[in-house]
């Protein structure tokens, strides 16, 4: 595969992944687990710290170890194999998936709700999944146009987030303050709500990792990968902010919370007659998101296979187009099938859980490799007092809800990813010669069908 163009490219794929349906859903269940208007912006301020210095971390271990693949790879160095695999294991088959299925459902649910004033959308699952196998051919056909495509519904999604901001400092200069005054009075301070409260946050902030799963298709990524960071998230954490802040100018917190839709409602009642082009833009910014996700996705499948932990057709490359298309296409048959039973405030519960358990290992790793990997060049070295803190706000997100209110569903999450094991064994550990014999003429055909072939014969 070829080095994307940066500067615009990198920075989009990092705004236009992390500004998605996120700032549209996490703002009610933020407030939920708050209590209060000044606890929950306190929230999302903290969130894009955190975002930040985990970004920062990644930085140092995407210029130290120029592979592509996220987490993956730096798993790989820290810890070995097995603790990659079940990183791999776990992304591809549940987190990736289920991420993509989350935005889709949102993109649909916001495409519906104009048309049902005053109640909720009925079942939207032909529109999700029609965003979905879009989403999948685009990113098939073309590593060209996947990147116009985020690009410009990156322009999208900052041009609506422009209109709300000017809107709510116009009613605040009007006088619209009296959600703001007291914004500490009926705050939440239990500790598990608090955590729930940070894993809404933390899920509108997620993609701030996403330029590490496509470090070897960067132009020059020692300055363009800490350069994206820098520029992408601190505007990213300033837009959640402001956005939050404008939806206060309009609503109290309980309509905040009754509101099926808090930003259409916003422009409802803010930009009438033209409120019909916030539903139009959110959806343009939840499909931006979907597509990144599909983008990088694709690329963790593709290493994964190409390392001999995933089938290795999955590491098989479009001779004509140079994307890694079976990769692509069995990241999105998965998330048609997550969609269909999807429930949004549970698939972020779970999804964030086991997401900051791999976030906060892989942060372990690069502490880890400052004493085991001596050797190795960073271009970009961060204090080490940040993947520390980090680690332990990991540790506070796993187990805070946990403890908090335990649930069986977090220990089948657990049981999944261990469960990994019973087929590291046999399919990779010890390379049984029958799983060959069953794979070979699978994969001859797959290669004839899809047009594909070995990453190496594409260089």
């Amino acid at each position: 595969m070829k080095p994307i163009p940066f500067n615009l490219c990198g920075i989009c794929l990092i705004v236009g992944t992390m500004i998605g349906s996120g700032i549209f859903i996490s703002p009610k269940a933020v407030l939920e687990g708050t209590g209060a208007v000044g606890p929950c912006l306190c929230v999302w301020a903290a969130c894009g710290v955190l975002a930040t210095m985990g970004a920062l971390c990644y930085a140092e271990l995407g210029t130290m170890i120029m592979k592509s693949g996220g987490e993956y790879p730096y798993l790989m160095e820290g810890f070995g194999p097995v603790l990659a695999y079940l990183y791999s294991w776990s992304t591809i088959i549940v987190l990736k998936p289920s991420s993509f299925a989350i935005i889709a459902l949102s993109c649909a649910e916001y495409a519906s709700t104009p048309f049902y004033p005053g109640c909720a959308p009925p079942q939207v699952v032909t529109k999700c999944l029609a965003a979905a196998l879009i989403i999948t051919v685009v990113n098939c056909l073309s590593v060209k146009l996947a990147n116009r495509v985020q690009n410009f519904f990156t322009t999208a999604k900052l041009l609506i987030i422009v209109i709300i901001v000017v809107s709510g400092i116009v009613l605040l200069a009007q006088g619209n303050t009296q959600n703001l005054r007291d914004p500490f009075a009926g705050a939440t301070t239990s500790f598990g709500a608090i955590g729930l409260a940070f894993y809404n946050g933390l899920w509108a902030y997620d993609g701030w990792n996403q330029l590490n799963f496509i470090t070897e298709e960067l132009k020059n990524p020692y300055r363009n990968l800490p350069l994206a960071i820098i520029i992408g998230i601190p505007l990213v954490t300033v837009c959640y902010i402001l956005v939050n802040i404008a939806y206060f100018s309009v609503l109290t917190p309980i309509e905040f919370l009754q509101s099926p839709a808090v930003a259409v409602t916003f422009g409802d009642r803010v930009l009438y007659p033209l409120s019909w082009i916030v539903p139009l833009f959110v959806v343009f910014s939840t499909f931006g998101a979907a597509n990144g996700s599909c983008f990088t996705a694709g690329r963790l499948t593709y290493v994964a296979g190409r390392e001999g932990h995933m089938v290795r057709i999955m590491s098989y490359i479009s001779v004509k187009r140079y994307t890694p298309s079976p990769a692509l296409i069995f990241n999105g048959l998965l998330s048609i099938i997550y969609i269909m039973p999807a429930d949004i405030t549970t698939l972020i519960n779970y999804f964030s859980f086991a997401q900051w358990v791999f976030y906060g290992l892989t942060c372990l790793a690069l502490i880890v490799m400052r004493f085991t990997r001596k050797e190795l060049q960073r271009p970009v070295k961060v204090p080490i007092v940040i993947p520390v803190l980090v680690v332990i706000v990991s540790c506070y997100l796993v187990l805070a809800p946990i403890i908090d209110k335990p649930e069986w569903e977090y220990l089948y999450c657990t049981v999944f990813i261990v469960g990994g094991l019973l087929l590291y064994v046999p399919f990779i550990y010890y390379k049984f010669n029958w799983t060959r014999c069953i794979m070979r003429p699978l994969t001859m055909h797959l290669q004839l069908l899809l047009e594909v072939v070995p990453p190496e014969k594409t260089e």
